[in-house]
């Protein structure tokens, strides 16, 4: 199976270094440093699930050197989404199916004006991990597991075999019937712990039973909810348990991307995902008082000033 990884950073590189190693045909998109220490070293992932050391790892800047492939994983950031989305056509054929990895919740629907109603399906990441230096790639924790599916909820056969390769890659996958459902469960973790691990400057394990913290948590995590419900998302009624038991058993270490990127003095997803639950609240009659809160603590900071 032939994949291209757009944007190899903790999700494209962890995700694509796994499949490589399970004997798929593996082409990252990169650029800079990154991409030149790739070419030279060969891409390392460090993980506790045992360490993953692609040489010589296949490398590019331009998606026409690659040509037509049989999935994509698309992990740029949520400002890249269309003018990447543009740049990875060559790599399109009839049965390709892209992926988005992204956070939040519309890649996908940013994605179809620009490649089509069947090239593009739903995907959820699940990984704690980021580059720490060129080629060189930290997990922190165990658990790793994509979810990814048809938009129409429909089984496909590039589904199955893809699923088949994730399996024999070693890492949880799960072809799914109701992928927006699984989007907007990422969304609704994702969003309260990005802001509450971004605003505090302190991983997960630090927070999730702090007395203080803990009903700043949950007020987020219901907003995001009630947001989801209002918008007509099938949420399962006890969304807001299997969230915090994911909480609960996330790696102490653990920090959301935006909150490495807000110590990194990088720009900072924080449109898409506070924001978004800011605005979609907005738009559709929900308060988001604390998702309000901490977008605007945030917001100072959104196109990369040093924290």
């Amino acid at each position: 199976m032939r994949i291209a990884v757009v944007g190899a950073g903790g999700v494209g590189g962890g995700f694509g270094a796994a499949l490589a190693k399970a004997g798929a045909d593996v082409t990252f998109i990169a650029r800079g440093a990154h991409l030149a220490a790739m070419k030279r070293d060969g891409l390392k992932v460090q993980s506790p699930r045992g360490d993953t050391h692609l040489v010589p790892t296949k490398a590019t800047d331009n998606p026409a050197e690659i040509g037509v492939v049989d999935i994509v994983l698309f992990c740029v950031k949520l400002w890249d989404v269309e003018s990447a989305g543009g740049a990875i056509k060559p790599l399109i054929g009839p049965g390709t199916a892209v992926i988005p990895l992204q956070n939040g919740i519309d890649a996908a629907e940013r994605l179809v004006p620009i490649l089509g109603n069947s090239a593009v399906t739903g995907g959820v990441a699940q990984i704690s991990a980021s580059i720490i230096a060129p080629a060189v790639i930290q997990q922190i924790g165990t658990f790793m597991r994509m979810i990814f599916g048809e938009l129409d909820g429909k089984r496909s056969k590039r589904g199955e075999d893809f699923l088949a390769l994730c399996q024999k890659a070693g890492f949880d996958a799960t072809l799914s019937d109701r992928i927006v459902t699984e989007l907007w469960m990422k969304f609704i973790l994702l969003a309260t712990n990005a802001g509450i691990t971004a605003a505090t400057r302190r991983p997960i394990g630090e927070l999730r039973d702090d007395p203080d913290i803990r009903p700043v948590m949950t007020a987020a995590v219901r907003e995001v909810f009630e947001v989801g419900k209002a918008k007509g998302v099938a949420l399962p009624t006890d969304a807001v348990d299997k969230i915090f038991d994911f909480i609960g058993h996330a790696p102490p270490a653990m920090k959301a991307s935006m909150a490495l990127d807000l110590e990194r003095g990088n720009r900072l997803e924080l449109p898409w995902l506070n924001g978004k639950v800011v605005e979609l609240g907005r738009q559709l009659g929900v308060a988001t008082p604390t998702h309000g809160m901490m977008y605007a603590m945030l917001k100072p900071y959104v196109m990369g000033k040093p924290a």
